[in-house]
């Protein structure tokens, strides 16, 4: 080892370099710090020494993690400088005082004790007792970080470990303890969503952890509204079944019941049909929500009604899961005149519109959507979040070409759990030859990678996504309109908006009603008429040739 025998004082080392630390001296610092590493008689026994010492310093963290960085970069130089170069015994007598000093939760102190002396070797007793004393101190969030560190989380209490992260507000703390661990992630899901429970109020909670001081802004954050949202947003991080979370997934539906009330018979901005079905899938088989469905009815409409629609909603079937083919054509398909004057109509008949249910089916299509030189205008469409408690999957994927429209049906199983669908999906929206327009599309394929549980988002070529021509557009506009989205740049482009009624659809209700149909082949028609006229005229619409061209 690169010692002497009579090697300077490890503390006359500290105060010299806390001087240097503390007049900002930081060239004279490293200078100081290598040549005295190299100086005392035993460099890893010295740190240590330094380091409890800095205890007496101003800014002591501040300090260790310079003095820590500069022992570090002068290992580099000195790789001999090891405990396994030191008696067994005396390695772990080092070990002992540097786990002393691991009490700080600052990445720059811990990370290099527990590399420089191999805290990870020690014994899981030992460590677990260290765990122990920093909780003794009341220093939860140290202790936690120091179990994850050393990956002792299995011979610990889950619950003593992170009640008191929980009750301060230090989820992602709890979340990093659990982490990788599925019994443990189990648990702290199902502990979080017991605490909203109606009844377990945050007075309740702080009662129940009196050792603890909770602040106000901590005893805020125990609303069940909020914890709730830690419980969804944990269940889609570890794939967690959301029926485990009993309260807070009814916490979500009774709100959402309660908003769908509104909009119905407050605002009356959805239709009786998509209001009722949304209510029945909230409602499904589950008696409690029905039993709070009949609480509030009256607060919505009279007594007489709110029995009619009770009986209706305990009565009458779900939607149906029949295939898309089965939808009735039946309805008159030609708009009235006070529609077609109003918004935006689709230029081609019911028969260029096509709704495909099984792998046979998607054949009709590929000769038009793979053409060479072709454009296809691509949407889709899901289930309003209504409710939600597991990611939404995508309902119907409209591809549009020139003169037809292919709607594929995502809900029948012969269609989305065949492999050739995913296969068919990828080949198109990777295919160079084929130019596809979308409108924000970016949500599209997230909903489209839940669909079919892909671990990584699907890749694209060659696609222009108008929201980004929208948002030029806009500025060229100074009239501003009511509409939004797409809608907004239909009218900017053709005149007239979008007719938005079933935008609240319910899209998992088989057979699909004629206005639906409507609906999501005018999504993505539309898409192919507004780029066919910003293509012939760009400089109209304050664009240049670039940014149309893919």
């Amino acid at each position: 080892m690169d010692q002497v025998a009579e090697g300077i004082d490890p503390n006359v080392l500290r105060l010299e370099l806390a001087d240097l630390w503390h007049n900002k001296e930081l060239t004279g610092l490293h200078v100081v710090a290598s040549q005295g590493f190299s100086q005392v008689a035993r460099p890893l026994e010295a740190l240590l020494t330094i380091l409890e010492g800095c205890a007496f310093c101003k800014k002591p963290a501040d300090l260790k993690q310079r003095i820590l960085l500069e022992f570090q970069k002068w290992l580099k130089d000195h790789p001999q400088v090891t405990l396994a170069s030191l008696p067994e015994e005396q390695a772990l007598s080092l070990r002992h005082r540097a786990l002393e000093l691991v009490t700080e939760r600052l990445p720059g102190v811990v990370n290099p004790i527990i590399d420089i002396y191999q805290l990870r070797l020690m014994d899981q007793t030992t460590l677990t007792q260290h765990v122990a004393r920093l909780k003794a101190l009341q220093l939860h969030c140290e202790a936690a970080v120091f179990s994850v560190k050393m990956g002792v989380q299995l011979t610990l209490d889950m619950e003593d470990m992170c009640i008191p992260l929980l009750l301060q507000d230090k989820v992602t703390l709890a979340e990093s303890f659990v982490s990788g661990h599925r019994h443990l992630e189990l648990r702290l899901v199902t502990l979080l969503d017991s605490w909203c429970d109606p009844r377990l109020t945050p007075d309740v909670l702080s009662r129940l952890y009196p050792d603890l001081v909770l602040n106000q802004f901590h005893m805020d954050q125990l609303k069940p509204k909020i914890l709730s949202k830690h419980v969804f947003r944990l269940i889609g991080k570890f794939n967690i079944d959301p029926a485990l979370c009993h309260h807070s997934v009814h916490m979500r539906k009774k709100g959402t019941l309660r908003f769908l009330m509104e909009k119905r018979f407050i605002r009356k901005d959805i239709d009786e049909e998509n209001w009722s079905d949304h209510t029945k899938a909230i409602i499904a088989d589950d008696p409690e929500m029905q039993i709070y469905l009949d609480a509030i009815l009256p607060n919505y409409c009279s007594l007489k009604h709110a029995a009619q629609l009770s009986k209706k909603f305990r009565d009458g079937p779900n939607a149906q899961k029949s295939s898309l083919n089965a939808t009735p054509q039946s309805a008159e398909w030609a708009m009235p005149k006070h529609h077609s004057d109003r918004f935006y109509q689709l230029p081609i008949s019911r028969d260029n519109i096509h709704l495909l249910g099984t792998v046979e089916d998607l054949q009709q299509c590929r000769g038009f959507v793979f053409k060479e030189g072709g454009t296809v205008g691509v949407d889709m469409e899901w289930r309003a979040g209504f409710g939600c408690v597991v990611p939404q999957r995508v309902a119907l994927i409209q591809l549009a070409v020139l003169d037809q429209v292919f709607i594929l049906d995502m809900c029948a199983a012969g269609l989305w759990q065949n492999p050739h669908t995913l296969d068919f999906m990828k080949s198109f929206l990777c295919d160079t030859k084929v130019r596809k327009l979308g409108y924000d599309l970016g949500g599209d394929l997230k909903y489209l990678q839940t669909t079919w549980s892909l671990p990584e988002p699907l890749k694209m070529a060659r696609v222009l996504d108008l929201h980004s021509v929208h948002q030029e557009i806009k500025r060229l506009k100074s009239k501003r309109t009511a509409e939004k989205g797409l809608s907004q740049l239909v009218q900017h482009v053709l005149g007239k908006p979008l007719d938005k009624k079933e935008q609240l659809s319910y899209w998992e209700r088989r057979p699909l009603h004629q206005s639906q149909i409507r609906y999501a082949a005018t999504d993505a028609f539309c898409l192919l008429e507004v780029y066919s006229a910003v293509s012939r005229e760009p400089s109209r619409y304050g664009l240049t040739a670039e940014k149309l061209s893919v």
